[in-house]
């Protein structure tokens, strides 16, 4: 895509959600931490079902340690994969107060030696919580970078360094989340529903769909 279009993509995304917002509800950023540890192949809807009463009574590492992985998987156990990543939250939760104060530290590696936190999960924090210019590339960010020509890759990490090398600095902040809507709500896999994308016309996928 040229560097024309890219812009011009972005800046249509911008327009149709000048503020766009991540779907996992928390408080802080351990919360957040927690959310999206717990979301992997796992619905953001259900993370919050499973979170709204535990964020009520938990909200630092120090608290989760207190409450125990037995209580937490209680309050988990509709995720799935509950019972590893209940004892990876109790662990990241240990590290924490061990090696960073208690406090989640603003940096990629750090993160990502946390259990339960690997490379997406690390960049979404990072960008919600302290507005890194990250973008966390799930199955919908993979599927539009290579569906609309804007970063195509063979393999996660090569759309992820695609789309931090074109995308205009202006629009990084956001860039996360309204590719990510974009792809849950517009651009799904099976069915895209390209009449209503505002990137129709600098899409490059061939099998568009019509009304």
């Amino acid at each position: 895509m040229k560097k024309t279009d890219v812009e011009e993509f972005y800046a249509r995304l911008q327009a149709a959600d000048p503020e766009p917002k991540g779907e996992l509800n928390y408080t802080n950023p351990y919360t957040l931490l927690v959310a999206v540890t717990l979301s992997a192949q796992a619905t953001d809807v259900g993370v919050n079902k499973a979170t709204e009463k535990l964020f009520k009574i938990v909200d630092t590492p120090g608290k989760m340690v207190k409450l125990g992985e037995a209580k937490l998987k209680d309050h988990i156990k509709t995720i799935g994969l509950y019972n590893t990543k209940g004892k990876n939250v109790i662990a990241l939760s240990h590290l924490l107060i061990e090696r960073h104060d208690g406090v989640v530290p603003d940096d990629q590696a750090a993160l990502e030696a946390l259990p339960g936190v690997g490379r997406k999960t690390a960049n979404v924090v990072r960008n919600i919580a302290f507005g890194a210019p990250t973008i966390a590339v799930d199955t919908h960010i993979f599927r539009i970078g290579n569906r609309t020509g804007l970063a195509p890759g063979k393999t996660v990490l090569a759309v992820e360094k695609k789309l931090l090398k074109v995308t205009p600095d202006a629009y990084m902040l956001h860039a996360h989340h309204w590719l990510i809507l974009l792809g849950r709500y517009i651009c799904k896999a099976r069915k895209p529903d390209c009449p209503a994308c505002p990137v129709i016309e600098l899409c490059r996928f061939k099998g568009k769909t019509t009304l």
